[in-house]
């Protein structure tokens, strides 16, 4: 072959039956024969790759073992006469941008119907179930998210990732395992300050506090609401600023700050809207859900008032809130053993166990145990 002609190593390659794998095995034993080390598998694919796609020309040393390889001759220099869309990269980049282009008002919608059906199931039947399918979902979204360029439904397709991250890790951490709750909220957090959307930014900051939480670091926790609290302070919906001093109340709570605790349960019930007020899909609180919260939050401090706030909940709360009854039933037994009444918190602690197991709550059934064997 002589220097008017391109080196198609594909087509060689194809009309031997090769492989690249092959023809990276025989570059090998071509370089051998002349005592030469040649780069890593992966370096000589890509070579392979760029002299085929005509990105790279043919250095002597390659022009050599490729005649051997092939028995022809190659001159220093020679290229492949293929455009960049024969790269086989080039296919995959344009399909995943045309997917990205198709992101229109309709399709935001189903993400984010979809995403809220996750939540309908994940609160009915737990995280082991859902969460293999909530990632699936949120790799779809993020992937859309990468290549979708700058345009009107951007910062939309950037919240419904911030969502369906900081619903994911939420499973993720009901299942015990925090390093992937603590990834899945930084994938949540950098979406939310992409989307511009402060509520977004705000909940999915605030709720990685309870991963300190769960790994015994409650100042850390309060810190971190704290500062999601007040960065998104008067730009947010009363529902989440609610929501966000009864999440700071719990940390509080759990660092024994009776006092501060308390007066952060009154700035949640003094936001909370009534029934007219602004909903949020991911945030569910109302009166009856947060009497369960404050009733947390009494019975973490030993409050004598926690069962009063707890048993109220229980006979109000929607059933279909599983694992959130199981949590409220193991407030309600410690709140009881607190108050001396073993017999009763014994009661509702294996009621809590029950709906536990029902949802495969890891961090519910931890905390029943806790007290069980307290």
């Amino acid at each position: 072959m002589d220097a008017s002609h391109p080196t198609d190593i594909g087509a060689l390659c194809d009309a031997r039956g090769w492989s690249r794998a092959r023809l990276v095995h025989e570059l090998r034993r071509a370089g051998r024969r002349r005592s030469t080390e040649l780069p890593g598998d992966d370096s000589l694919r890509r070579m392979i790759r760029q002299w085929n796609g005509g990105s790279r020309k043919l250095s002597p040393l390659y022009a050599d073992l490729l005649g051997d390889v092939f028995g022809i001759s190659f001159t220093e220099g020679q290229v492949a006469e293929k455009t960049t869309q024969e790269d086989p990269t080039y296919d995959a980049l344009t399909e995943r941008l045309s997917s990205a282009a198709a992101v229109d008002r309709e399709l935001v919608d189903l993400l984010e119907g979809q995403t809220d059906s996750f939540r309908t199931l994940d609160r009915k039947l737990g995280a082991r179930l859902l969460l293999s399918q909530t990632e699936g979902h949120l790799t779809t979204s993020a992937e859309l998210l990468r290549y979708s360029l700058p345009g009107p439904f951007r910062p939309e397709l950037a919240s419904v990732v911030a969502e369906i991250a900081a619903l994911a890790g939420w499973q993720a951490l009901d299942l015990g395992d925090l390093q992937k709750a603590w990834d899945l909220h930084d994938t949540a957090k950098l979406a939310a300050r992409e989307s511009g959307d402060l509520a977004a930014l705000g909940h999915v900051t605030a709720q990685q506090g309870y991963i300190l939480l769960d790994a015994d670091q409650p100042k850390a926790a309060v810190a971190l609401m704290q500062h999601a609290r007040m960065e998104v302070s008067g730009a947010i919906p009363e529902t989440l600023a609610s929501w966000l001093w009864a999440a700071e109340a719990e940390a509080l709570a759990a660092c024994g700050e009776e006092r501060q605790a308390r007066a952060a349960l009154d700035m949640a019930a003094h936001h909370l809207p009534g029934p007219g007020g602004e909903r949020l899909p991911y945030v569910f609180l109302d009166d009856v859900h947060l009497a369960r919260w404050r009733g947390h939050t009494l019975a973490r401090l030993g409050a004598a008032e926690a069962v009063e706030d707890l048993s109220s909940a229980v006979t109000r709360l929607d059933p279909s809130f599983t694992r959130a009854a199981a949590g409220l039933r193991c407030d309600l037994a410690l709140a009881l053993s607190v108050q001396g009444h073993v017999d009763a918190a014994k009661v509702e602690a294996a009621k809590a166990d029950e709906l536990a197991r029902k949802t495969s709550s890891a961090r519910q059934r931890a905390r029943i145990t806790r007290l069980l064997h307290a």
